[in-house]
């Protein structure tokens, strides 16, 4: 079943033409638990892997915390999503890569005490690409082992929150506060970012902005993907929440509590207090330089 946000409640641009021109086009992913197929797009699924290429393991000192391995030494990452360039027709791949695959070490490390995430682009009609067995390192803990997920991939408009500048900000608050006295409508919680695992957009920031600068260039990388640990929270919910998931009666709040989780939370992650990853790269430099940041404490 195909996923849908809602229309938004209210004209974003029309209310604020200020923010138009900060517009950015995102895709929401919304796993769904399921059994997707190694040529499938997916989170948590099967992967293909060049038979030439070893599989990558995480050679890092982890910090003692709760999600620390048993011991240290190599420890194999997992897959976490896997895109094929025709489900996300927006994502700019590089020249002759149409596959995106990250994979994560599932222990915290010092760099925000979350799982390391590696990226990898690829050509998908390579010969030696075949199905990978999926690893499960001893002592990973679930929430950071994601269930196989299939996707319903959607173009959505987001505006800024966190990354509106501040000087349009300023400029806004009171007639975002009397919108939200007058409607009920919080700009911030319901008319600006997209929640949940997506491609592309603003990051869904819980904490300040930190986007990372291009080590060869200099230049602020740009926002590629974001893993999620939910679909929507306690407020979002009523404007990110698909049309497709919405009870007939009530609210999601009101199903079950193993309903509602395979609504919000599918693919089983928990990073930090329900946090996410933001994955970023440079564009401008041929090798794409890679880094990711998280607020998940």
């Amino acid at each position: 079943m195909a996923r849908a946000t809602p229309p938004r409640p209210l004209d974003v641009e029309t209310l604020f033409p200020e923010v138009a021109r900060y517009r950015k086009t995102a895709v929401r992913l919304h796993p769904r638990l399921g059994d997707p197929s190694v040529r499938e797009s997916s989170l948590g699924g099967p992967v293909l892997w060049p038979l030439s290429e070893p599989w990558p393991h995480c050679e890092d000192d982890h910090p003692r915390t709760a999600f620390s391995p048993p011991a240290q030494g190599p420890i194999p990452l997992v897959p976490v999503l896997q895109l094929f360039a025709t489900d996300v027709p927006d994502l700019a791949f590089p020249d002759t890569a149409d596959l995106l695959q990250v994979l994560w070490c599932p222990f915290d490390h010092e760099d925000g005490y979350v799982p390391r995430p590696e990226r990898y682009w690829r050509d998908s009609s390579l010969g030696d690409l075949q199905p990978a067995n999926r690893p499960r390192p001893s002592g990973a803990d679930n929430d950071y082992l994601p269930d196989p997920c299939v996707l319903h991939p959607e173009r959505v408009t987001d505006y800024p929150n966190w990354d509106l500048p501040d000087e349009v900000a300023d400029a806004l608050e009171v007639r975002f506060e009397q919108l939200e006295e007058e409607t009920g409508w919080s700009y911030w919680s319901h008319l600006s970012v997209s929640d949940g695992v997506k491609v592309g957009g603003y990051p869904t920031w819980t904490q300040e902005p930190n986007w990372p600068t291009c080590p060869t260039c200099s230049v602020r990388m740009e926002h590629l993907l974001t893993i999620s640990s939910n679909e929507f929270d306690g407020e979002s919910w009523r404007t990110w929440l698909p049309i497709e998931d919405t009870p007939a009666m009530g609210t999601i709040w009101d199903l079950p509590y193993e309903q509602r989780t395979e609504i919000q939370r599918p693919p089983g992650l928990m990073l930090g207090d329900m946090g996410g990853i933001y994955l970023f790269e440079c564009t401008s430099c041929p090798d794409r330089p890679f880094a990711y940041h998280s607020d998940c404490s």
